[in-house]
C-alpha cells in the first residue's frame, strides 16, 4: 500500500493505476473496428456506421448478477462473473433482434485486489469477444467500509442496434404459432437467493460439497456460465426473417427473473396466451434438487427459475421444424415446448 493519507484511509490510487495499466492487454480481444481512441479516456468512443441500416434503432440494457456473486466469493473464483454479466445483457437485447455493439462495466469493492480485478476483467473481455461486442469503458470504485471483506459488486450496460423494420416486438404473434425452448446451462443469473438457502441452509452443504445428482460440486454447478444466445439469434434471423418475406421468427423471451410466467407475456399481444407443456424438455437436476429439498411449489419453480430453458422463440408453426433443426445444428439443445393460443397475455403450464 502506498504511504499516502488516502491510501491509509483505504483508497490506494497507486494500486488502482497499476491494475488499470494492464487493461489494454486484457481488452485486446474485446474490440471492434468502430472503436476510436484508447482505453482510459473520460468517455468511450464508437464510430457508429449508420449507412448499414435503413432506420437504425439503438437498444440498451443494464443488469447485474445478483447473489451469484456470493458463490464466486466462497469458491474464490472470479473469472466467470464477467461472462455471466455480458451474456445476460446480450440476451436481453437479442430478444428485440439487436446485435450487440459495446459494453461498459462497473466494479465496486472495498479493497482492490489485483488478481481478482484481473479475473473479473478477463471474464468481461471473454464475454465481449465471444459476442463480437467491444468493451468500451467502465468504472472501478474503491469504497472502504462499504463492502464486506473480500466482496465486491458488478454491473454492466450494453448498447446494440437493430434496423427498425427488422425489430422483434411480438406484433405478428398469433394463435397456432409454436414456442421453441432453447437449453440453459443451469440457473444462469436468477434465483440464487432461494438456491443458496436450499443448498446451504436446508441441505447443510458447502460450496465445495460434491453432489452425485449434479456430477460436480454445488459451487461448480451454481457458477456455470450464463449462455449467450445473441450470435445464435442473429444467425436464425438472417436465415428465417429475410427482408421482404413473412417473418418466421416473431418473438423471443429471455427466461430470467420471473421465469416462464412473467417473461413470456412481455412479448405477447393482448389477445394471445401461451401453453407450455411440461415434460417436453429435460429439466436439469439442479432444479429437481431445489424443488425437492426446498419443498417449493411447482408453479413457483416456473416463476423463479428457467427450469432448463434460457430462451423461448415464438415462430410460425409451418417453419418450426426448420428453425428447430437449425438451432440444434449450431450446438444448442432445443425442443418444441408449447404453442400460442387465444388468451389474455398469460402463460399456462400443462402436463
Amino acid at each position: 500500500m502506498a504511504d499516502t493519507a488516502y491510501a491509509k484511509a483505504g483508497v490506494d490510487l497507486a494500486l488502482g493505476n497499476q491494475v488499470k495499466a494492464r487493461l489494454s492487454r486484457l481488452l485486446k480481444s474485446a474490440t471492434r473496428p468502430e472503436i476510436l481512441g484508447k482505453v482510459g479516456g473520460f468517455g468511450g468512443l464508437f464510430g457508429f456506421n449508420t449507412r448499414k441500416y435503413k432506420q437504425p434503432v439503438l437498444v440498451s440494457s443494464v443488469d447485474g448478477v445478483g447473489t451469484k456473486l456470493k458463490i464466486a466469493f466462497e469458491m474464490n473464483r472470479h473469472d466467470t462473473i464477467g461472462q455471466d454479466l455480458v451474456n445476460h445483457c446480450v440476451d436481453d437485447i437479442a430478444v428485440l433482434g439487436a446485435e450487440a455493439l459495446f459494453f461498459l462495466d462497473y466494479l465496486g469493492t472495498g479493497v482492490l485486489k489485483p488478481h481478482v480485478f484481473n479475473e473479473i476483467i478477463t471474464g468481461f473481455a471473454k464475454g465481449c469477444a465471444e459476442n463480437n461486442c467491444a468493451l468500451i469503458g467502465g468504472e472501478t470504485a474503491q469504497m472502504p467500509g462499504f463492502y464486506q471483506k473480500g466482496e465486491y459488486d458488478v454491473s454492466g450496460t450494453i448498447v446494440g442496434v437493430v434496423d427498425k423494420v427488422a425489430m422483434l416486438d411480438g406484433r405478428g404473434i398469433k394463435p397456432g404459432d409454436t414456442v421453441i425452448g432453447i437449453a440453459s446451462s443451469g440457473l444462469h443469473t436468477n434465483g440464487y437467493s432461494l438456491a443458496r438457502k436450499v443448498f446451504f441452509e436446508t441441505m447443510k452443504l458447502k460450496p465445495r460439497s460434491r453432489v452425485p445428482e449434479l456430477g460436480c460440486s454445488v459451487g461448480d454447478e451454481l457458477l456455470k456460465v450464463h449462455v449467450s444466445y445473441g450470435p445464435l439469434v442473429q444467425a436464425l434471423l438472417k436465415s428465417f426473417n429475410k427482408p421482404g418475406r413473412a417473418r418466421a421468427i416473431k418473438g423471443l423471451a429471455h427466461i430470467t427473473g420471473g421465469g416462464f410466467i412473467d417473461n413470456i407475456p412481455r412479448v405477447l399481444p393482448k389477445n394471445c396466451g401461451v401453453i407450455i407443456r411440461k415434460g417436453s424438455w429435460p429439466v436439469l437436476p439442479v432444479f429437481d434438487l431445489i424443488q425437492k429439498h426446498g419443498k417449493v411449489d411447482e408453479s413457483e419453480m416456473y416463476q423463479v427459475f428457467n427450469m432448463g430453458i434460457g430462451m423461448t422463440v415464438i415462430v410460425s408453426g409451418s417453419k418450426a421444424d426448420g428453425i428447430l433443426r437449425s438451432t440444434r445444428r449450431r450446438g444448442f439443445g432445443a425442443w418444441m415446448i408449447g404453442e400460442v393460443t387465444k388468451g389474455r397475455g398469460k402463460v399456462k403450464l400443462v402436463s
